[in-house]
């Protein structure tokens, strides 16, 4: 046992300096052609990631210049990605994006989801779907891809065949990064760039995880064709997603959403209440540590919906309740193993 600790240990460290000396090359490498281009650092890591994907520096008309190029080409060549595992690529990624969030000031529903939360819905979800013959999974509020591929690269180790994923999002800057880093990472998916409220280009799926965007749809028309819409003015699009995604799951699929903790405490959510009493069975809700927010008001949950059919029932007791502490790493694993052992007792159906 100690061996092997020390060996995973090691490996750890190895897998940090991998991504250290990644983000390094990813950063400065951006960095140089943001001020070579005169563009965002978003759009410059693209296009770094556009030079490493395909061996060399794209030039066009003249930019960026032969010096720049050069400096460039010695930069790439200091790092092997290709030998680097998918989530050595995905994190030195998230620390590109973590920068680009504050050299480019991007808006609060354009940050992609932390790590620590990624990584437990990924959990929750691989209890779920371990041993399914094949497996269609989708993300409908995908942005940079960092949840979706967090979870795929768990996904890959327990499902038995091909994995089908897709991702939704209307940024067109934002499924370029998901392009770039799930290319990088060797992780096939299929983005498409619409607007997730209107008639969806993807096909039924097993499984939806998001995180969700918060605030109001601005277009109330689309908002209309949702049981979940508003009275009066706009409807919340978090409300909007939620029954979308229950349209978009097969009989018996399961949808992972990262929603505020306050979801159903709202004065709209009453409408939101009675859309899920027909149409949903409600199985989870639990809160994330409120350490990980600035406020209670910010407090996240993860909600767990499942779609009626292939089995499926609404469970006698749904699973409700609060995170620990991550620093309480005792308490932590032991009500991560009482969630795992509600979904297999529960939520486990015939969905091959």
């Amino acid at each position: 046992m100690l061996c092997h600790a020390n060996f995973t240990r090691r490996r750890s460290v190895l897998s940090q300096e991998q991504t250290e000396a990644l983000f390094k090359v990813m950063d400065e490498s951006t960095t140089i052609l943001q001020e070579a281009l005169s563009t965002s650092y978003l759009d410059a890591f693209v296009e770094t990631g556009d030079n490493l994907l395909n061996g060399q520096v794209q030039v066009e008309d003249g930019q960026p210049d032969t010096e720049t190029a050069a400096k460039l080409t010695k930069l790439y060549a200091q790092v092997d990605w290709q030998s680097d595992d998918a989530e050595t690529v995905r994190r030195a990624v998230q620390l590109a994006m973590l920068k680009a969030i504050r050299v480019d000031e991007i808006q609060a529903n354009h940050q992609l989801t932390p790590d620590t939360i990624a990584y437990i819905m990924g959990y929750l979800v691989t209890r779920l779907e371990k041993d399914k013959p094949k497996l269609t999974v989708t993300d409908l509020t995908v942005g940079t891809a960092n949840l979706l591929t967090a979870v795929l690269s768990q996904l890959k180790a327990v499902v038995k065949g091909d994995i089908k994923a897709y991702g939704v999002d209307n940024d067109d800057t934002m499924l370029a990064i998901a392009q770039t880093s799930s290319d990088l990472q060797r992780l096939p998916i299929e983005l498409i760039h619409q607007d997730a409220l209107e008639q969806l280009l993807v096909p039924a799926s097993d499984l939806i995880v998001a995180d969700l965007p918060i605030g109001y749809y601005p277009i109330d028309e689309n908002a209309a064709n949702y049981q979940t819409h508003a009275a009066t003015g706009h409807s919340f699009v978090h409300h909007l997603m939620l029954e979308q995604a229950l349209n978009q799951l097969k009989p018996g699929g399961v949808g992972v959403f990262l929603v505020p903790s306050q979801l159903f405490q709202t004065e709209e959510a009453k409408g939101l209440l009675k859309w899920l009493a027909g149409n949903a069975y409600l199985q989870g809700l639990l809160n994330l540590p409120s350490e990980l927010f600035m406020n209670v008001n910010a407090q996240k949950a993860i909600l767990i919906l499942q779609k009626p059919g292939a089995g499926a029932k609404q469970v006698e007791q749904v699973m409700l309740g609060e995170f620990p502490s991550f620093k309480e790493q005792s308490a932590f694993q032991k009500f991560v193993a009482e969630i795992v052992q509600w979904e297999e007792q529960n939520l486990l159906t015939d969905r091959s």
